[in-house]
């Protein structure tokens, strides 16, 4: 067994990381005072560095690399910031990739090549105001008419919405209750009776827009049902384990970086006429932060190597993301501790580090419901959290 990334690994992660620190910082700023997304012509930048889909089908117009591949890239962005990491996020590890594989063809071919050109940004609508954890408890309805769809309802927290062209919306398509009437439709932004809120303002993710989004009526053409009721749910989570992935991915760079810029900070900073990296507090706590790190890409590392080109386990998904949630609140909730009040300050970037930190894990499925996952997994079977 060999933990080491291979040389070609290593150069794409190189390559990423000089691209991502010569050019991204001073973006990543714009983006964190203004709350407003990456603009659309970094995403053809992005296209050209062949960073979207890198782990797409190459069929479909992807780059046919690995998921591993994809985190790698992923941690390199997201490193300087969540933001400018997002686009990448999405066509890696988001809803693109249960298209990929459970799609018809013919919506795999249209959209997945548009997607690694930059020209298209599809985004997940799971959550509504009364189903969160419990997206059993899914209200949106599609009622199949002829060769339409007709969709009805409400979505909440969708991460994308407003500025996504396409939207992967899970709903109930059949009368059948619980999981078993859940699939997914694939929608357009334009559409007659598709409507968005008000844009939500977050404690972090600026540049990430999240808002509430209205279907009054809306028609979708049938051949756009991604998941259909019977089988869809499963098959929707099961894609949903590499979002969780990216999800870690997110987590670690934040973590990782909080760490980078914790380092050189204790080694300039003199209290008591030496470096503060000389007291033994700052070197366990040091210490400790590195070695959370390194469990959290493992973890990661481990879920998406061990998925190939296929996807990852639930139980080993959902340990990568539990960990990672649990941990970079903890390194940088630290690092920040370490700076004092340089951390407090938004002058500098810990402490947009540590509000972006919070949110990865509630986004994605919140840190408890990924032990529930871990458990069902250990003992194999699935609690009924209603009893």
């Amino acid at each position: 067994m060999d933990f080491r990334l291979t040389p070609e690994q290593e150069q794409l992660r190189d390559s990423v990381r000089r691209f991502a620190r010569a050019e991204l910082p001073g973006l990543a700023r714009e983006i964190e005072e203004k709350h407003e997304p990456l603009p659309r012509e970094w995403m053809q930048r992005y296209a050209q560095l062949g960073y979207l889909g890198i782990n797409l089908p190459a069929d479909y117009g992807g780059h046919g690399m690995s998921h591993l591949d994809a985190a790698i890239v992923l941690e390199e962005l997201a490193k300087i910031s969540p933001a400018v990491a997002f686009p990448v996020f999405e066509s890696c590890f988001g809803p693109i990739l249960a298209i990929a594989h459970f799609a018809p063809v013919a919506l795999r071919k249209k959209l997945i090549p548009q997607v690694v050109a930059g020209e298209k940004i599809v985004a997940v609508s799971m959550s509504e105001p009364e189903a969160g954890s419990a997206l059993t408890d899914l209200r949106t309805r599609a009622i199949l008419e002829g060769d339409t769809v007709r969709l009805s309802g409400q979505k909440r927290w969708c991460s994308g919405a407003g500025h996504a062209d396409g939207y992967l919306v899970y709903c109930r398509l059949s009368e059948d209750p619980g999981a078993k009437g859940i699939g997914a439709v694939y929608l357009e932004k334009g559409a007659p009776g598709f409507t968005f809120g008000k844009k939500e303002q977050l404690m972090g993710f600026r540049g990430v827009p999240s808002a509430d989004m209205f279907f009054d009526d809306v028609r979708v053409p049938a051949a756009n049902i991604v998941a259909a009721a019977g089988g869809g749910f499963r098959k929707l989570m099961e894609a949903f384990d590499l979002e969780r992935c990216g999800n870690a991915t997110m987590s670690l760079a934040i973590a990782q970086g909080a760490l980078d810029y914790a380092l050189g900070y204790v080694q300039e900073r003199r209290q008591f006429g030496k470096p503060i990296v000389e007291f033994q507090a700052v070197q366990l706590r040091l210490a400790e932060m590195a070695m959370k790190v390194e469990a959290a890409r493992l973890l990661i590392y481990q879920a998406v190597a061990n998925a190939s080109a296929g996807l990852p386990s639930v139980r080993e998904s959902s340990m990568a993301k539990c960990f990672a949630n649990e941990m970079v609140r903890e390194v940088a909730g630290s690092a920040l501790q370490l700076m004092g009040a340089y951390g407090y300050s938004k002058e500098y970037p810990m402490e947009q580090r540590l509000r972006d930190a919070w949110g990865w894990g509630i986004a994605g499925g919140a840190i408890d419901i990924q032990k529930t996952n871990i458990a069902s997994a250990l003992v194999g079977k699935r609690f009924d959290q209603r009893r």
